[in-house]
């Protein structure tokens, strides 16, 4: 298993955010670190999925070349523990926000709440939260609303790959484990459950337990992903230092031994049509791409991850 990493070099970082925070504040801080243990050498930073205030779990920090990896996690599975509170609609979705339903809750039951939450699984269309980071006109959709502007998003495509009650505390709440692709969003789930059931609902907690094989830290901690650690739901190719050559002056190499993804995406996950990753010394080097019969680089990676 990977450790933590005191160095901070380049790559991918599993951090914990805790509730309150926000996902830029823990970015901050990591780039405040990386400051003080190299003064004068800045190097970029971004977090690999927003998590809102009030949830909690796991933050990937990408690193250097890293944050050129962002587009590639989004497609990976996510997995989130919910707790949904039954009978009270807010404009955001979540505890914080302004009440705008109230129904019943006393007709509910586990049978009733099972049938309602299989009518979200796979693919469907979702209406984000007007308290969203979506963007509006070039701006996030949040800072919009904040405001008291209305902001009416379109309906986005998404993807929710397997979901289950945990428990029950009816009428009043149920816990809820779910998987999905990026850009769903776990507030609109849970306020679309309540319309279907008439009774309005929000959450009060939210945890991100998982990004792909990589798993929530918990408080305080923080591990490194270097080499054969990142994107490891892609296919291995290994570069000679003739192949890097040719890679660089935009020319194909032959598609060689490819090596399997060292972690499996779940059964019945829609393909995320990774690239191939290549590796240089134990580095990766850059991602290609299949194109008859030969492998072309996608994006090179300079000084390796």
């Amino acid at each position: 298993m990977p450790t933590h990493d005191s160095r901070m070099k380049p790559g991918i970082y599993l951090a914990h955010k805790p509730v309150g925070d926000t996902s830029f504040s823990v970015v901050r801080t990591f780039m405040a670190e990386l400051q003080a243990a190299k003064p004068g050498k800045r190097t970029p930073v971004c977090h690999g999925g927003t998590l809102d205030p009030f949830a909690e779990g796991l933050l990937l920090l990408l690193v250097g070349q890293a944050t050129r990896l962002m587009d590639l996690i989004h497609s990976v599975p996510k997995r989130y523990v919910a707790e949904v509170v039954w009978g009270t609609e807010t404009d955001n979705g979540d505890l914080l926000g302004r009440v705008v339903h109230q129904g019943r809750t006393d007709p509910l039951t586990p049978e009733a709440l099972d049938a309602a939450l299989a009518g979200f699984r796979g693919w469907h269309d979702q209406v984000p939260p007007a308290t969203s980071a979506k963007k509006v006109d070039g701006e996030p959709a949040y800072r919009k609303a904040h405001r008291g502007e209305e902001v009416v998003l379109p309906p986005s495509r998404v993807y929710l790959h397997a979901a289950r009650w945990l428990s029950h505390e009816l009428p009043r709440a149920s816990r809820l484990e779910l998987t999905c692709r990026g850009g769903f969003y776990v507030r609109a789930l849970a306020r679309e459950l309540g319309r279907t059931l008439g009774c309005g609902a929000h959450l009060s907690r939210l945890h991100r337990t998982a990004i792909g094989p990589w798993e929530d830290p918990g408080p305080g901690q923080r591990v490194g992903l270097h080499g054969r650690q990142v994107l490891p739901w892609c296919a291995t190719r290994e570069l000679s230092d003739a192949e890097v050559g040719e890679l660089r002056r935009e020319r194909p190499i032959p598609m060689g031994r490819l090596l399997p993804p060292d972690w499996r995406l779940p059964a019945g996950y829609p393909d995320p049509e990774a690239p191939v990753r290549g590796f240089h010394q134990g580095r990766l080097v850059a991602l290609l791409r299949a194109q008859t019969g030969e492998l072309r680089a996608e994006l090179e990676l300079r000084g390796g991850l």
